[in-house]
């Protein structure tokens, strides 16, 4: 699903953050956003998502241009089509793993597959922790409980936030070939926001984000 940015730009209490974005990403293509902390990836990437709303500059997915903060039109687009990987994970603390899994299915009114569920918490190497809550995982395991939440509604755009940021080289090498392999198998666009210079080799386009604008 194509993915357009054009000259979005935020400030927070007169700070700007974003500057002017402005990238598109083709179908099924796969990007990195690289940048340091504070560099405004993760505000980019709500504005993206439709959870906040662009002082100026507009996004769209798919041709169809993504709405403000509650917005209904964002709202549709993000359940029926994307999978997110949040920075804060947003795990429901009172539901295990497998239910936290199920429950995202539900909500992008996907039909519920057991057999997903079970092939992607396989492979993330967190299987044996499907009955466990939140609470009682590792913050690595919570990381990848949270990355495959995101893959088992097998979306259209797949967008994460620092998805290796608790992760070991061993598992940051898993998780981005598992990210790849299943945005491909999809046929989704993948961008995966970053700090971790690790995942550069995985990605065909890097856009790095420095203090607000895309570095030429």
């Amino acid at each position: 699903m194509k993915l357009t940015i054009d000259e979005v730009g935020k400030s927070f209490a007169g700070r700007p953050v974003l500057g002017g974005v402005t990238f598109e990403l083709a179908p099924k293509s796969r990007a990195l956003l690289l940048g340091p902390s504070g560099s405004g990836k993760s505000t980019l990437l709500n504005i993206i998502c439709g959870l906040q709303t662009p002082d100026k500059g507009s996004v769209s997915l798919g041709g169809q241009a993504m709405s403000g903060h509650g917005g209904g039109s964002a709202d549709t687009l993000r359940k029926s089509h994307m999978g997110i990987i949040f920075q804060t994970l947003k795990l429901v603390s009172a539901l295990n793993v497998r239910a936290n899994l199920a429950l995202a299915q539900k909500l992008q009114t996907k039909a519920r597959n057991p057999a997903l569920i079970d092939e992607t918490l396989e492979r993330l190497g967190i299987a044996h922790r499907a009955s466990a809550r939140p609470f009682e995982l590792s913050q690595g395991e919570a990381q990848r409980a949270a990355i495959a939440r995101a893959l088992v509604v097998e979306p259209d755009i797949l967008i994460a936030d620092e998805p290796t940021s608790a992760l070991d080289h061993a598992n940051t090498e898993t998780v981005a070939q598992l990210l790849i392999e299943v945005a491909d198998k999809a046929g989704a666009t993948l961008l995966v926001a970053t700090h971790d210079d690790r995942l550069k080799p995985y990605f065909e386009q890097t856009l790095t984000l420095k203090a607000g604008n895309l570095a030429v």
